[in-house]
């Protein structure tokens, strides 16, 4: 069975219809933060309603819905101050609708997905180069064939011997030093498994003009046609 994973679209409507045109029909999970940083987030949640897409929920995602922005920077608070504002109780009951943690089940794979990490499922950045002797832990702990992180924005792919963990990046603020929009194509046969990255350009001008026009912090902006 073959999946979409898709991770950090942060309210970029733009860099979310782009990937929408590229990927096959198939079901879409969210690794968490479908907004904060970008001007869309009402459009983007609709598009999520729409997909039925699965997945977890991001440290953006909560921060926007209880209002507690202890653990960010002036800049992301301000984010998510402004999208909080900009959505309704519908929006945010919607956004709560999504688990910190998910076990997914799909023909002869477990697949555990979560935002930050296992421990800590919001706020910890997992990086292969800080996380890597973690990453069978992960995966003979809960007993998963692969790990689905998100947060960092910065796809990796990891295979060893009990399994697989990985990011698919950024769908709307990259930070691998590349504007294209991320996510991976997760197929599977027989168990086996096979992840392939996808970068989609998308229309950063507009998704740019769109966060300047809305009184968001320039530097949202800009960093999107640098991709940090």
């Amino acid at each position: 069975m073959d999946i979409i994973l898709i991770s950090d679209i942060h309210s970029n409507f733009e860099a979310l219809k782009a990937i929408s045109a590229d990927m096959p029909n198939l079901q879409i999970y969210c690794i968490g933060d479908i907004v904060g940083y970008g001007a869309n987030p009402k459009e983007v949640i609709q598009w999520i309603k729409e997909k039925k897409v699965k997945g977890v929920m991001g440290n953006h995602d909560y921060a926007t819905i209880t209002g507690d922005v202890k653990w960010f920077h002036d800049v992301a608070t301000s984010a998510i101050n402004w999208t909080a504002k900009q959505i309704g109780p519908t929006e945010k009951k919607f956004l709560n609708s999504f688990p910190k943690m998910n076990i997914v089940k799909l023909q002869d794979l477990k697949i555990l997905m979560v935002h930050g990490s296992p421990t800590n499922n919001l706020f910890e950045y997992v990086h292969p180069a800080t996380h890597e002797h973690m990453f069978n832990v992960y995966l003979t702990k809960y007993k998963v064939d692969i790990v689905v992180l998100g947060h960092t924005h910065i796809p990796f792919i990891w295979k060893g011997k009990k399994g697989t963990v990985l990011n698919p990046g950024s769908v709307g603020q990259p930070r691998s030093g590349n504007s294209d929009a991320r996510y991976i194509l997760l197929k599977e046969k027989n168990g086996n498994v096979e992840a392939l990255p996808r970068a989609v350009s998308y229309d950063v001008e507009t998704a740019a003009k769109k966060i300047k026009t809305a009184g968001l912090p320039i530097t949202l902006a800009e960093r999107l046609f640098r991709g940090i």
